[in-house]
């Protein structure tokens, strides 16, 4: 029969009440008297009902992540299996248990994300991948349910986010292509919806403005951020304005799908065309060349994610959490 905290009350020789107000970290309890009490809790190999627990305290030590479209037939998100580790690896310290809740726009009409998280009895929650038109978008702005979003930029007095500097690393990335030489430097981004893809094009073109190079609109092209969108893009691209030397891309994903197209071209990378992405998945460096890119670190910003909204659910003010990104080098753009 599984041990309660009648059990432990009568070992101790005090009330349950003290016993459960000690387990549950209420400070009217002396120190002296908690350890005893986790003490005997160990030795009687107790183990607390988390449900029980929850509808006492009102907390259910859970919080959900919520990502949208991740069940689309063929997806591929090496971006989200990262932050998903990091989320994971930042819960456990508090022992936090996550629920994923995978939404799209017509779930997201039929579910307010009150009534979602609510339902569920989450005390908070991870949201990525919302598109900035998604309906989760607007009550996320005014929900009172604490939030943390990753490349999404609202903060609130319960919403805060987490994100690389997207502005700057864009900005690094195309400034090395410069330095080579490039002048005639295409961008294949994201897709219009998305924060990100605004942030990318913003550094893109203050690299360009810093070397007085002219931003030239059809010089950039607009896409899904995944394999086959870079290599829709890069054909089109190349095909019209066959004078482009190097081609910066918004995710990984579309620059290997760049390295596809420029295959089926009778293209060589870096020979004919320089290709620079942006993530550094894993993939990055197993592909020939090596795929010269910005590392964002997707663990960290995983698992600072997670810290932060404990925080948060612990009352802490919301902030934006910047992640440190860094250039890779490697021998997927040359010298011109």
């Amino acid at each position: 029969m599984a041990v309660t905290i009648k059990d432990i009350a009568k070992y101790a020789g005090v009330s349950v009440t003290t016993v459960s107000r000690a387990l549950n970290g209420y400070p009217d309890v002396s120190e002296e008297t908690r350890e005893r009490i986790k003490k005997i809790a160990e030795q009687l190999n107790y183990t607390p009902n988390s449900i029980a627990r929850g509808l006492v305290t009102n907390k259910t030590h859970t919080v959900g992540l919520i990502v949208s479209e991740l069940i689309k037939p063929g997806a591929y998100h090496p971006f989200f299996l990262e932050v998903l580790a990091g989320i994971k690896a930042g819960l456990k310290k508090d022992k936090y248990d996550l629920i994923l809740f995978t939404v799209d726009p017509e779930s997201q009409d039929a579910t307010s994300y009150e009534k979602l998280c609510n339902d569920r009895k989450v005390e908070g929650a991870i949201v990525e991948g919302l598109r900035l038109s998604d309906p989760y978008i607007e009550e996320i702005k005014r929900t009172q349910i604490p939030t943390v979003l990753i490349d999404i930029p609202i903060l609130t007095d319960k919403v805060g986010y987490v994100s690389s500097d997207n502005v700057q690393a864009a900005f690094e990335a195309t400034s090395y292509l410069i330095k080579l030489g490039h002048r005639n430097i295409g961008f294949i981004n994201g897709h219009g919806d998305a924060a990100v893809s605004f942030e990318r094009l913003e550094g893109y073109k203050k690299a360009l403005e810093k070397n007085n190079i002219p931003y030239k609109e059809e010089y950039v092209v607009f896409d899904d951020f995944t394999q086959e969108g870079g290599y829709n893009s890069f054909k089109t691209l190349v095909f019209e304005h066959p004078e482009i030397t190097a081609v910066f891309h918004a995710s990984d994903l579309m620059a290997i799908g760049s390295f596809k197209a420029a295959k089926d071209l009778g293209m060589k990378v870096p020979d004919d065309i320089s290709i620079v992405g942006f993530d550094d998945i894993e993939l990055a460096s197993l592909i020939t060349p090596g795929l010269t890119t910005i590392r964002q670190d997707t663990f960290k910003m995983g698992y600072n994610a997670a810290k932060h909204l404990l925080s948060i659910i612990k009352g802490e003010k919301p902030q934006h959490i910047l992640i440190p990104h860094k250039l890779v080098i490697r021998d997927s753009a040359r010298k011109i």
